[in-house]
């Protein structure tokens, strides 16, 4: 792509209209434990075991919840959401993405898009991922089509493909008029 010296005058104007498009990226993992409900993406699935954490350990909204605060470089959520705060103990993630909406708001920040990915062996996830968009996207107040979730094995590798945990990949664009 060739820029010119006119279009670089111009990009002042764009980002004064559009604002800036910040990038966040998240991570989450959690072990498989027996005595837990499964809860991916607010969605309580059907399985022998559930992941173990301090709230519903949800790993997808966990991981999407870490890159929007990532995105505006405001921590992760251990630092909003600390396990020694006894008032998060078994709270719903999509709970705590409607926090960190709240947060974005306050800095003038509004999400574009979110990519996720969940990393697990077992259960089989395709017919739980459009619930999983849905939740995410009403606790987030996006449109459905703003909320791509992705499930992938690692072909019985690692501890995800020997069933001990799963993970979530999360990145996000936010837009921010914050300059």
């Amino acid at each position: 792509m060739l820029v010119f010296k006119a279009d670089l005058k111009v990009c002042p104007e764009i980002v004064r209209r559009r604002g800036l498009l910040n990038i966040g990226f998240g991570y989450d993992v959690h072990k498989l434990v027996e005595g837990r409900e499964l809860i991916l993406g607010g969605v309580k699935i059907p399985f022998d075991k559930g992941l173990l954490g301090f709230s519903d350990a949800d790993v997808l909204s966990h991981a999407i919840g870490d890159a929007l605060l990532g995105s505006l470089c405001l921590g992760d959520l251990g630092k909003h959401f600390p396990d020694t705060d006894k008032k998060y103990k078994g709270t719903s993630s999509l709970k705590l993405l409607r926090i960190i909406n709240e947060k974005l708001k306050i800095k003038n920040s509004k999400i574009l898009s979110i990519d996720s990915t969940i990393v697990a062996e077992k259960p089989k996830l395709k017919n739980y991922i459009d619930d999983m968009r849905k939740n995410i996207s009403n606790a987030l107040n996006l449109k459905i089509e703003q909320v791509s979730v992705k499930a992938t094995t690692t072909e019985g590798l690692g501890f995800t493909g020997r069933g001990e945990g799963m993970a979530a990949f999360a990145v996000v664009l936010v837009e921010s008029r914050e300059i």
